[in-house]
Formats: C-alpha cells, structure tokens, sequence
C-alpha cells in the first residue's frame, strides 16, 4: 500500500501519472486507509527508504514523456510488490519544495542530411519513498 501525508492526515493513495497534467507524477486519494499523521506514526516505524528515477527517450516529445512515467510507475508498483504484510510506502517528497517532476533535454540531430528533434526525460528530484512497518504490539 502506498500512502501520503495531507496536511495532519495520512492517507492511501494510487499513482496518477499523467505526461498532460500541470503535476505529473501525480497520487489520487483512496478510501483504503486515512488516520491523523501521529496516530500512523504511533503505529508504524520507518525501516527503509528509497530513491526513485527514471529515464527515456525518443523522437516524439509525449511518447518520451509517457515512458519516463511508466517506467517511473513500474517501479513503484514493483517496489509495492515487494514489501510484506504490515509495511506501506509513504510518499516522503513534499509539495512546492522536493516534489518530483519530469524534466527534458531536447537534442538535434541530423538523420539522413536532416535535422530531427530527439528528446530525453528524466525524474528530478527523485521520488522519495520510506518504508514503514507496522510495529509489534
């Protein structure tokens, strides 16, 4: 499970990456697990934490962008898959000052005595997650 902070509450979230959004790297709220932010830090210990990156590219501008985002989710979702019974990831990166965003390089290139546009994506700064386990009763 995958959770964030909102304001003094911590909440279960899913992954909403969207390359037309103003905020790509994006979470959207579910009804899964919600409790105040010193409740869930009573209850659960941070264990691990993890960077997350990615990178693409390619000719067209979206489709690269569209790479870097699922490439960026596949490795959420296989570090979810990861974890067992009783752990979360929290969502460590905070809004308006570390939050992750895509960013490109655009390069040109000459292909057969023509100059085409070859764009790389990338994640920065990464996303930051911790892993918390629930802590023993």
């Amino acid at each position: 499970m995958i959770v964030r902070r909102f304001g003094s509450t911590v909440q279960s979230v899913e992954p909403d990456f969207d390359s037309r959004a103003m905020t790509e790297i994006g979470f959207r709220r579910t009804s899964a697990l919600s409790l105040p932010a010193e409740e869930f830090l009573a209850q659960y210990e941070r264990v691990d934490g993890r960077e997350l990156t990615a990178e693409a590219e390619g000719d067209v501008k979206d489709e690269a962008e569209q790479a870097v985002l699922a490439s960026l989710r596949a490795k959420l979702e296989a570090l979810e898959a990861e974890l067992g019974e009783g752990y979360v990831l929290l969502v460590e990166n905070e809004v308006g000052k570390d939050y992750p965003k895509t960013r490109d390089r655009t390069k040109t290139l000459v292909v057969a005595g023509t100059n085409r546009l070859h764009f790389t994506w990338t994640i920065d700064p990464p996303l930051k997650l911790g892993v918390y386990r629930r802590k023993a009763e």
